[in-house]
């Protein structure tokens, strides 16, 4: 394990129990925001191809120099 692994446990072993479930409430949350932003990239990268025929077109070029 890494040293920041080890100085987070040990942390951690020092929190009573009802912190405990707060920081595990809390990690949950970072790994299902953690979640929803790869979903969120993915989805974008998905429909960028269907998007590029709508966004380069020649009657929109003068939007470009916008």
């Amino acid at each position: 394990m890494s040293p920041a692994t080890l100085a987070l446990i040990e942390k951690l072993e020092a929190l009573p129990a009802e912190r405990l479930a707060e920081v595990e409430d809390f990690v949950d949350f970072i790994r299902e925001r953690e979640q929803d932003r790869r979903l969120t990239r993915a989805a974008q990268q998905a429909s960028a191809p269907s998007f590029a025929a709508v966004w380069s077109n020649p009657e929109d070029d003068v939007y470009n120099s916008v």
